[in-house]
């Protein structure tokens, strides 16, 4: 996903990938692509990385959340991170997931919006919650 919004003109995408050998998947197909600027990978666990990136007051419009599939835990910890973070209103959080799991309608301070079902997998679309 992230790949495919520098393609269409994002001005910078963060990867915030914990394995070692997908971080450097996601650095040899930018270079494939002949993509050099406009991103950063932080070769970190998400928390880790979202943390880092709240400091720097750089939270994106757009987070697309994939963790591998049997890490449910993830998907709670990450929503409730960004639920109590400072995200901004107008930010949309897109979540891959298995069909059957179903991550919630509501997470800490985030709602979804929006369910869709293909295949095996799904997609949650969430908004934060007015204060």
């Amino acid at each position: 996903m992230g790949i495919e919004a520098l393609s269409r003109g994002a001005a910078k995408v963060y990867f915030v990938e914990s394995n070692q050998e997908a971080a450097e998947l996601i650095a040899a197909n930018l270079k494939s692509l002949n993509i050099g600027t406009g991103f950063e990978i932080l070769r970190q666990d998400v928390k880790r990385g979202l943390t880092a990136l709240e400091r720097q007051t750089v939270l994106p419009d757009f987070i697309f959340i994939d963790p591998p599939y049997r890490e449910r835990k993830a998907y709670d910890e990450t929503l409730t991170f960004l639920g109590n973070s400072q995200l901004s209103a107008q930010a949309s959080i897109v979540v891959e997931h298995e069909k059957r799991f179903d991550p919630g309608e509501q997470v800490a301070g985030v709602v979804r919006s929006r369910l869709l079902r293909q295949g095996d997998a799904a997609l949650s679309f969430y908004r934060r919650m007015p204060k």
